[in-house]
C-alpha cells in the first residue's frame, strides 16, 4: 500500500510533532540530524534491524562498504538523505551542520527504558564533539520524487525505523514530521511512502497523522535476474 500526505497536512504535522513541556515525568532529550559518513556502521545495523522487522533477512546483502560508497555522493535533499534520531539523558552539545539545523525536543516519558545495545549504538558523531552520552535510536531514509500532475517535486520515504526499546514514544512521528517539515520548507508537493498490508498498527498511525492510504496502488519491482536481463539491451 502507498501512503501520501499533502503540504497542508505536512505543515500541520510539523508544528505538533512532539510536546516539549514536562510535568513531573522523566525527560529524554532527542535530536534529529543529518547522517554523515561517520554514521555508516550504525546505519548498517539499523538497515539490518529493518530487515529483521520485515522478516526479510534472507534478502539483506548491504555492507558498510556498499552504504558508504552510495549514500553520500550528493548534497542533502538532492538524492538519498538520511536523518538520524539520537537520544540522551542530558542536553545536547551543538554540532556544526550548515545544510540542516538539527531538530531538538525534550520528551516526557514515564520511565527511561533500558537499552541493551546502548554501547553498540553510541553516537560517533556526537562523541567527536565531546558528547559521549548520546545513543542512535532510529533513522529515516528518503529521496526526491516528482508528481507529473502537479509539476512539482516531493519526497519518497524509503524506510523508517525506531529501535525496539524506543518505540511507542512518538519518535516515529518525529522522524516523519522532520521529512514533512523539510518538504514544506522546499515548496514540495507531497511526501509519500509504502506500508506493508499486515502492519495494521502502522496503517492506523499513518491515517491518524493525516496520510491517505492508497489501496488501489501496487508496488512493481524489477530486481535480480529479471533486472539483469535488460543489460543485454535485446528487448
Amino acid at each position: 500500500m502507498a501512503s501520501t500526505i499533502s503540504p497542508a497536512a505536512a505543515a500541520a504535522l510539523a508544528s505538533i510533532a512532539t510536546p516539549t513541556t514536562l510535568v513531573g515525568q522523566h525527560q529524554l532529550y532527542t535530536r534529529i540530524r543529518l547522517a554523515t559518513p561517520a554514521d555508516v556502521p550504525h546505519i548498517h545495523k539499523l538497515f539490518y534491524q529493518m530487515a529483521v522487522f520485515q522478516n526479510d533477512t534472507h534478502l539483506f546483502t548491504a555492507t558498510e562498504s556498499s552504504i558508504a560508497s552510495t549514500l553520500f555522493n550528493s548534497p542533502p535533499f538532492q538524492s538519498f538523505t538520511v536523518f538520524i534520531l539520537e537520544v540522551s539523558s542530558n542536553p545536547f552539545k551543538n554540532i556544526h551542520s550548515p545544510a540542516f539545523l538539527p531538530i531538538e525536543r525534550t520528551v516526557p516519558v514515564d520511565h527511561v527504558a533500558a537499552d541493551p545495545e546502548a554501547e553498540t549504538f553510541k553516537s560517533s558523531v556526537a562523541n567527536e564533539d565531546g558528547d559521549d552520552n548520546v545513543t542512535v535510536a532510529g533513522f529515516v531514509l528518503f529521496v526526491p520524487s516528482y508528481t507529473t500532475f502537479a509539476g512539482k517535486p516531493g519526497f519518497h520515504v524509503e524506510d523508517l525505523l525506531v529501535r525496539e526499546c524506543y518505540r511507542r514514544k512518538g519518535f516515529g512521528k518525529m522522524l516523519l514530521s522532520a521529512v514533512a517539515e523539510q518538504a514544506v520548507k522546499m515548496g514540495f508537493k507531497r511526501v509519500e511512502w509504502s506500508v506493508l498490508e499486515w502492519n495494521v498498527n502502522a496503517i492506523k498511525f499513518y491515517e491518524e497523522m493525516g496520510a491517505k492510504v492508497l489501496t488501489e496502488w501496487r508496488v512493481c519491482r524489477l530486481t535480480g535476474d529479471a533486472l539483469e536481463a535488460y543489460g543485454d539491451a535485446n528487448y
